[in-house]
């Protein structure tokens, strides 16, 4: 074969092998490319059904929201203008020159204007509106609803929030729907974040392109170029780590986002979900949390000035905190505002009158749990107690409670008072001294104020609920009502002995017991041996009544802790809560009606809906009429004993009825009265166990007193039952009565005793 034939045979066969690899070479780039292309459409695919499975199926986990009670308005109610201004802006009502809108008010002679917010109750929704309330006299003498012209007698304002019971992982939120999200958030959103929000597919290529080349330039990622929906994506499905891949991730994800859902629910998710500053370990997400935490005001009252504030916050919460940055946190306000301005958002007027506006940023949050820490603890105990664990799970419940904020913020403020002039007096240290105290309507058991310490903030020992120390002479009036309890034996003018007495213990010791004055009386009345307190005469009564009953009386009282079986409990040596003592003395001061103390009205789903709770069963376990001679004999105490004090200083209030309890070398200084509908129990005391150096008079009943100075107990009604018949007999409730005067004391009908000599 010619040799040049052989060369061109040879060409080709190496051309048909190029042609061979390159096909080759096509046709592997080609399967890559639709392998990779089949990869990335299943990656899609994937992320795209978790993205729509995880932005519908989305929950955020809402806090409970716990209510004090509403403040309810009517005709002839005592009123202190002054203190009612100082509660309207506590509950942040902003005074204002004319009505505009909900949270607002304004004072004019005798009159005030408000503009009540609308509120959704247990039994049915206040509306917002205008009414104006007249003031004479230091009563409500005029209700008027300003838009319909009509008068009103009654009417309530929305409950302060005092508290937020929240989930595990510690996130603070409050969902806005989208229909309620202020038309200026909107607006200054998109001024600020997202200009092209309407119109882009979820990603602006502009500002893509432009941070592709910055971070191209510093080999990192220096800047987002995010839209309003990026920014969602990060917060919803993403970390916060910065690199390309997950730059990438959400990009698709903002795609597919924006494909699936509408500009509006995109919106309402980020107005929700945005993080935009930190309370303590727990974190604020959402414009409407934010206005809360900053501002303790719904969003919706919000100004331009304040919205555009928040709005700031999304570049940095913790850079421009106004709390700790006011000034970064002004100028970059400001900057919000410019903005808003710049796209015709304001006018030039609203421009200049927001920018000259201070932060009015709050001191601290209006809902803080700390202000009522003791109260909310007891709030969840009742939670646990009273309503199925199942039923708590519901997310977003609204929690109804018997709080009376000014009961509470009167004890508060006098127990932090005189717990300073106490040791003062005792020379202890300031804060040596602590203090308990229980307030509560007898008649429904619903409790209005609790304290478990005397600094208000705190809550680390709730002593209220779990410091269970000896009671002293509180238990007394139970071992007269036992006696009582058997009309045929005892009555209130029977004749108790006073003298020396020894009693042999079941372990061979022999207990000697004495009156407070080392003092023997000899024989007096049932009355007297109460109001006086005298030991050694309630202990030959209890024991003549037998351990038994009384132990079974202080369980019909309400008592649930063990109590031992010692002649020692008759005078107190038993170790209750002031809680339970409140419990006890419910019951006597009801007229025998047991009723469990709570603190929850009711429970709202986040739908409105009221949830079922246990039934709580309220009995009659002392008689009627036993317990209305026990109510006679505490008004007694206070009338000629132990608590006459209360009749000096208190004349106005009187009959009132009350026990005071002191505990060996005066460690436990205690005090329980009441009046109509008003019980309150007052413990005072040393963690340390040390000596107080207060009897149950010159320390609990003191407090007790400057506390019913400003709360004004009503006078008991002693309404006495069939059973009882009143008779004049001489007085023999002071032992220096002449027994000429004559006074009328009660019975029940089928013991009245005969004639009776004075003693």
């Amino acid at each position: 074969m010619p040799k040049k034939k052989r060369k061109s045979t040879a060409r080709r066969k190496k051309q048909t092998r190029k042609k061979k690899r390159s096909l080759l070479f096509r046709r592997w780039v080609l399967q890559t490319i639709i392998i990779l292309t089949c990869i990335f459409l299943s990656y899609c695919v994937v992320l795209d059904y978790q993205i729509r499975r995880e932005f519908e199926g989305k929950r955020w986990s809402i806090p409970a929201r716990v209510y004090a009670q509403p403040d309810e308005l009517y005709i002839g109610k005592k009123i202190e203008k002054e203190l009612f201004i100082s509660k309207l802006k506590q509950s942040a009502y902003q005074p204002v020159r004319k009505l505009t809108g909900p949270g607002q008010f304004h004072e004019q002679a005798g009159k005030i204007e408000i503009f009540i917010r609308e509120f959704h109750y247990w039994d049915s929704i206040e509306t917002a509106k205008r009414i104006q309330l007249e003031i004479s006299d230091r009563q409500v003498s005029r209700i008027f609803n300003i838009d319909t012209r009509e008068e009103l007698q009654i009417i309530r304002l929305a409950p302060q929030l005092i508290g937020k019971i929240f989930p595990l992982h510690d996130e603070d939120r409050v969902l806005i729907n989208f229909d309620d999200i202020p038309a200026s958030l909107i607006q200054a959103l998109i001024a600020v974040e997202d200009r092209n929000f309407y119109h882009h597919f979820g990603i602006d290529l502009k500002g893509i392109l432009r941070s592709i080349f910055v971070n191209i330039i510093s080999g990192k990622i220096a800047q987002g170029g995010s839209t309003l929906t990026q920014q969602l994506v990060k917060n919803l499905f993403l970390s916060r780590e910065r690199t390309f891949s997950r730059k990438i991730n959400e990009i698709l994800m903002a795609i597919m986002l924006d494909y699936h859902y509408s500009k509006e629910n995109i919106l309402a998710a980020y107005v929700n979900e945005v993080y935009l500053g930190q309370n303590g370990a727990r974190a604020i997400h959402g414009f409407g949390t934010a206005a809360e935490f900053y501002f303790s005001r719904p969003l919706d009252e919000l100004n331009n000035a304040q919205i555009a504030l928040l709005v700031g916050l999304v570049k940095g919460a913790s850079f421009y905190n106004p709390r700790k940055h006011p000034d970064r946190a002004l100028k970059r306000r400001n900057l919000v505002l410019d903005l808003m301005y710049q796209q015709d958002f304001i006018s030039d007027a609203e421009l200049k009158s927001a920018v000259s506006r201070a932060l009015q940023i709050s001191s601290k949050p209006g809902w803080t749990s700390a202000r009522y820490p003791a109260f909310l603890d007891l709030v969840r105990r009742h939670l646990k107690r009273d309503y199925q664990a199942g039923d708590l799970r519901n997310e977003g419940l609204r929690i109804h409670t018997t709080l009376d904020t000014d009961k509470q913020n009167i004890i508060q403020q006098r127990i932090n008072d005189e717990l300073i002039k106490l040791d003062r007096l005792k020379r202890f240290k300031r804060g040596t001294l602590q203090a308990a105290l229980v307030v509560v309507n007898q008649h429904n058991g619903e409790v209005l104020a609790l304290m478990g310490d005397r600094d208000k903030d705190k809550n680390a020992f709730n002593r209220a609920l779990d410091a269970k120390r000896p009671i002293g002479s509180l238990i007394k009036p139970a071992i007269y009502l036992a006696a009582l309890d058997q009309a045929n034996k005892y009555h209130v003018l029977s004749r108790l002995d006073d003298s020396y007495l020894e009693l042999k213990l079941a372990n061979g010791k022999v207990w000697v017991p004495k009156n407070y004055d080392n003092k023997t009386h000899g024989n007096v009345p049932l009355v007297r041996s109460l109001a006086n307190s005298y030991n050694l005469s309630t202990v030959r009564l209890g024991m003549a009544v037998g351990l038994d009953k009384v132990i079974a009386t202080l369980k019909d009282l309400g008592i649930t802790s063990d109590i031992p079986r010692l002649p020692s409990i008759l005078l107190g040596a038993l170790e209750l809560s002031p809680y339970e003592i409140t419990q006890l003395y419910q019951t006597i001061a009801s007229g025998g009606l047991q009723i469990p103390l709570r603190t929850i009205r009711a429970v709202l789903d986040s739908d409105g809906y009221p949830l079922q709770r246990y039934e709580l069963a309220v009995r009659e376990y002392i008689k009627p009429e036993t317990a209305f001679l026990t109510q006679f004999l505490l008004t007694e105490v206070v009338r000629t004993g132990t608590a006459r004090r209360l009749v000096k200083e208190l004349p106005s209030l009187i009959p009132l009825a009350g026990k005071t309890g002191t505990t060996n070398e005066l460690r436990d200084s205690w005090f329980a009265g009441f009046g109509d509908q008003l019980l309150a129990v007052i413990w005072l005391g040393r963690d340390d166990n040390q000596t107080a150096k207060l009897t149950g008079s010159s320390g609990a009943m003191q407090l007790w007193l400057s506390i019913m100075k400003q709360m004004k107990p009503l006078p008991i009604s002693l309404i006495e039952t069939d059973e009882i018949e009143w008779r004049n007999y001489p007085d023999m409730s002071n032992p220096d009565s002449s027994c000429k005067h004559f006074m009328s004391y009660p019975f029940i009908k089928s013991h009245v005793p005969g004639r009776m000599s004075c003693y």
